[in-house]
């Protein structure tokens, strides 16, 4: 188990550690070091946990990859990956398609979206892809008309009356 695992850091790590806890640029990195510092100098996981502002799981994940690989392994962190729409492999052609003919709707670029890739996408996830394009919602609204001038020649209407017959 990590909970019963002690750590105690040689006089080599110390050294790494006491300069990574202060001066790495990653501040991920720096505060994984001063766990391990914190954990080195006979502080319980807890207060470990809590001085640092990590969970007490995190705590416990730091020291099984300081125990599998070291401080190496505790230095190395997995590279994230970001995920791509699968539109993003469309993005050209849906772009030349919506300038030839501009859509109106968010729910018409959805369907042009699907017609042109066979990829079926909400409202909300076409909105965010348009807007990742450079793509943005104008609002449209009724163009307000002043109303049309009378000439004074121009006689007025007259109210239509009820005629008896």
């Amino acid at each position: 188990m990590a909970s019963w695992f002690r750590v105690s850091l040689s006089l080599d790590e110390q050294q790494v550690v006491k300069q990574q806890r202060e001066s790495h640029p990653d501040p991920y990195l720096r505060r994984r070091m001063w766990t391990l510092w914190l954990l080195h100098c006979g502080a319980a996981r807890e207060q470990a946990a809590k001085f640092v502002g990590v969970d007490r799981s995190t705590v416990e994940r730091f020291v099984v990859e300081y125990r599998e690989g070291g401080l190496q392994g505790l230095c190395q962190r997995a590279p994230r990956s970001i995920p791509t729409s699968e539109l993003a492999l469309h993005q050209d052609v849906i772009r030349k398609s919506f300038e030839e003919q501009p859509v109106r709707t968010v729910a018409e670029a959805a369907q042009r979206i699907y017609e042109l890739t066979g990829i079926r996408r909400g409202p909300t996830q076409v909105r965010k892809f348009m807007k990742g394009m450079g793509m943005r919602c104008q609002r449209v609204r009724a163009i307000p008309v002043p109303p049309k001038k009378t000439w004074q020649s121009t006689p007025r209407p007259r109210p239509l009356s009820m005629m008896s017959s």
